[in-house]
């Protein structure tokens, strides 16, 4: 694998004015530095970016809790979900949906916006440039509920953009369509890139993220060595319990690591899978304050399609809930090469060939049979041990 401008070499994402997968909006500081300090009391809405999947994933398996009174309060929890509509896509341009039972989600994670949740910048008409998706991922649940998939899309992928009524707008980096666009031009770009239905599309904000964190009284991750980063922060090799703020610099932390934008990656997935990890263990199922906190804080932060139920919501958790460890699995669409646009921005072309063996397998239940013809280029995440 080449770059096309020559600045980067295989293993390493380039430097881009975003700052890569979960990376910073155009002229923002890096995101090293400290999250600046909440200035009061957090109203439900404040778009900044995280890794959407820790919410979402949360969301979906503590709901496996939800017994007698608490099915009623989560029920109720879930009812106040934020919702946006995607009904401007017409059916005739949209990929088939799976004649099984295999559903296929949209996660998106946003950055920081203008203080607006998502289903209030849609409902006044949307407005370029006010969110951008710095999250990109595609879930699949098998239609056996055997297996669990999250294949990340990276934000620089060079690809055909989409509107919200499914018309093509030209070149651009994917994460450009929600910005642009909405989100139904959002769930379009995706769908005309992997060819997939999108079931759903679920977006959650950055406060999120450190809100649910702090909310399971943090998350234990291991690092196989110590450094210390830009930003000054010293990590010690070893078992780490990290709250809110030292999980964002966690999975923020780029530079300092021999593969930049790819270790950063495996960091984010390795700590949702400690995440994932510690919500399925039964201290956390079992207390009742834990898992309460935990739902508020998914609750107050997310967005969904306002065809995702709260009946749906709640049988895909249970479903979620009775995977083992070992039958959820982080996987990042196919690298190309890195280029540069005109303009000169840092851009990621996915390998065409094997992105569609990838999404084609995704369709036909058959991940496994992809991952073993490509086996070490298939982008899956490494153990916990391979991870810094």
């Amino acid at each position: 694998m080449s770059s096309d401008d020559g600045s980067s070499r295989p293993g390493q994402w380039p430097d881009s004015e975003e700052g890569g997968l979960f990376g910073d909006r155009e002229g923002e500081a890096d995101a090293e530095q400290d999250p600046a300090p909440d200035a009061g009391p957090r109203r439900r809405g404040p778009f900044r970016r995280h890794p959407v999947l820790v919410s979402v994933v949360t969301l979906l398996v503590v709901v496996v809790v939800g017994a007698g009174g608490f099915a009623l309060y989560l029920n109720s929890q879930l009812d106040d979900v934020g919702r946006v509509g995607l009904g401007s896509l017409p059916e005739a341009g949209r990929p088939p949906a799976l004649q099984t039972e295999a559903v296929t989600i949209l996660l998106g994670g946003v950055d920081e916006g203008d203080g607006r949740s998502l289903e209030e910048i849609a409902a006044g008409g949307w407005e370029p440039g006010v969110v951008r998706s710095d999250t990109i991922m595609v879930v699949h649940l098998t239609a056996d509920r055997e297996q669990a998939y999250l294949v990340s899309i990276p934000r620089d992928s060079y690809v055909e953009i989409y509107d919200e009524n499914g018309d093509p707008q030209g070149m651009d980096k994917i994460n450009a369509a929600l910005s642009l666009h909405g989100p139904a031009a959002y769930v379009s770009t995706v769908e005309h890139l992997t060819d997939l239905r999108m079931d759903h599309l679920a977006v959650v904000d950055w406060a999120g993220f450190k809100d649910i964190t702090d909310a399971l009284g943090g998350v234990e991750i291991d690092l196989n060595e110590g450094f210390t980063d830009p930003s000054g922060t010293t990590w010690q090799a070893g078992t780490q319990v990290l709250d809110g703020e030292g999980a964002l610099k966690y999975v923020r932390t780029r530079y300092g690591l021999p593969g930049g934008d790819l270790d950063r990656v495996a960091r984010q997935q390795n700590f949702l899978r400690a995440l994932r990890s510690q919500v399925l263990d039964a201290g956390t199922l079992t207390n009742p304050f834990t898992a309460t906190r935990t739902v508020k804080a998914v609750v107050r932060n997310l967005t969904v399609d306002d065809e995702f139920d709260t009946g749906q919501m709640r049988g895909l958790a249970l479903d979620l809930a009775q995977l083992g460890g070992g039958e959820l699995s982080f996987l990042t669409a196919p690298f190309g090469s890195f280029g540069t646009t005109g303009a000169g921005a840092s851009i990621v072309r996915l390998d065409a060939a094997q992105s569609d063996a990838l999404w084609t397998a995704v369709a036909e239940d058959d991940i496994d049979g992809y991952l073993r013809r490509y086996a070490g280029e298939a982008g899956r995440l490494p153990a916990p041990s391979e991870v810094n």
